[in-house]
């Protein structure tokens, strides 16, 4: 499953995963680089899959579609 599916449609378990720590586990990206998305769609580090905004999935799932 791709992380952009995960973000638009999150399973309960993951409901108290923080996003960074999901960017962190995909291939290609580290610190710098998810801190630079997450800050690209104004989401906070310490946001969860369960707090983030329908603005802040659909914009997450478009940058990472790329």
């Amino acid at each position: 499953m791709s992380i952009g599916a995960l973000l638009l449609d999150p399973p309960p378990y993951l409901q108290t995963a923080k996003v960074f720590d999901m960017l962190l586990a995909l291939p290609k990206y580290g610190r710098v680089k998810a801190t630079k998305i997450l800050d690209s769609c104004r989401v906070s580090p310490s946001k969860t899959f369960g707090g983030l905004t329908e603005r802040q999935r659909t914009e997450l799932a478009r940058r990472l579609y790329r």
